[in-house]
């Protein structure tokens, strides 16, 4: 037979419960501002927390004969017991996780403010807490999902025979799943060997970027134009790529030049330290300009470069360098801008590289005007 008053009071249990949760939930708000494990808890662990107080508070109330005594109403309070047992082992299985992601942000916002040299060694604990803390949520994922099968007797009478077969399946699972386990693997292998981490500047099939996120399974590296080049772990163990901040966020910048040979070097290079001297970009340290080749074209390449405290500010280094000696020898120097000379029949018989090639080179005895000068 149903009982009203049954009823009454699992609705009075789960609300209080739900209730007890809200107050405790204000309380923490209020200790987030100076505590920040407690707001972490909050904004992790909220909805996880009203669902399991409101799933545990009706699993201690709930009795089979609220539903009434009839075969058929006790079948139906059995079932929703049993679907009730299920729930709240996800319910709790949720709370762990967002509990241990909690805990882990508090780690994740000190790391985040450290800068200077200390910085790769944060962003390497980085990269590693967030893997581990992925890996532990599916283990305990797995381990819910084997309580809640294990619940049913059925299961549990085929636990025998599972584990016998165990060898057998476990070797067919590794077969089917190789690329997913040789990707986890690949994961944890770039993360404890220091050899990527998260915020690191990398040169992937010629687009550079930063890597944004790294998983068990993939990649995802911000290109400089905002778009995103998601890759497989394994890409980065089984490819070659740059990694700019492997021991540390300097970088030299070089910018190239391809002018005469009538170019004043020493000018250049004058102009060069006087203008990175005012640059806030250039961090005060190397710096130098030289010719570093003779091109077959009849130019010569001028190599400047200068050192940036990170690829950013040395990409806008290189740019405003390479504008600047642009302008400066387009206005100081022109006769130094690229050209290109050509051998003629007349050049190579002695007349001078400068004769104007409109008017005859050999006028003869009779003409009173000798080679016209450029």
């Amino acid at each position: 037979m149903q009982t009203p008053a049954g009823w009454l009071v699992l609705a009075i249990a789960v609300a209080g419960a739900v209730l007890c949760v809200e107050i405790f939930r204000r309380l923490l708000s209020k200790a987030g501002r100076k505590w920040a494990l407690a707001r972490h808890l909050v904004e992790h662990c909220t909805w996880a927390g009203f669902t399991v107080a409101a799933v545990v508070a009706f699993n201690l109330v709930f009795g089979p004969g609220m539903f009434g005594g009839s075969p058929g109403e006790l079948a139906t309070a059995r079932t929703l017991d049993r679907a009730l047992g299920l729930v709240t082992i996800g319910a709790v299985t949720w709370l762990i996780v967002q509990a241990t992601y909690a805990l882990t942000d508090v780690v994740l916002d000190r790391l985040v403010k450290v800068e200077g040299e200390r910085n790769r060694r944060a962003r390497r604990i980085m990269t590693q807490i967030g893997l581990v803390r992925r890996i532990a949520a599916a283990v305990i994922v797995v381990i819910a999902v084997g309580a809640m099968l294990f619940s049913f007797p059925q299961v549990r009478a085929l636990g025998a025979g599972l584990l016998a077969s165990a060898g057998i399946a476990g070797a067919i699972v590794g077969i089917a799943a190789q690329p997913t386990i040789g990707n986890a693997l690949a994961g944890l292998q770039l993360a404890f060997s220091d050899a990527l981490r998260l915020d690191d500047v990398v040169v992937v099939d010629n687009e550079w970027g930063r890597i944004e996120e790294l998983t068990l399974t993939y990649v995802v590296v911000r290109l400089w134009d905002e778009r995103r080049l998601v890759l497989p772990v394994s890409y980065f163990t089984q490819n070659p790529f740059e990694n700019w901040t492997r021991h540390g966020s300097r970088v030299i910048a070089a910018v190239f030049l391809r002018v005469d040979w009538s170019v004043p070097v020493d000018k250049l290079r004058e102009e060069l330290y006087a203008f990175i001297q005012s640059n806030p970009l250039w961090d005060q340290k190397d710096w130098t300009l030289q010719v570093t080749d003779v091109l077959p074209n009849g130019l010569v390449e001028l190599r400047a470069l200068m050192s940036a405290a990170d690829s950013p500010s040395a990409w806008d280094l290189k740019c405003d360098v390479r504008e600047h000696l642009v302008t400066f020898i387009r206005t100081n120097f022109p006769d130094s801008l690229p050209r290109f000379r050509v051998e003629t029949p007349e050049t190579r018989v002695g007349v001078p590289w400068t004769a104007d090639l409109g008017a005859d080179p050999d006028p003869g005895p009779s003409s009173d005007a000798g080679p016209q000068r450029g």
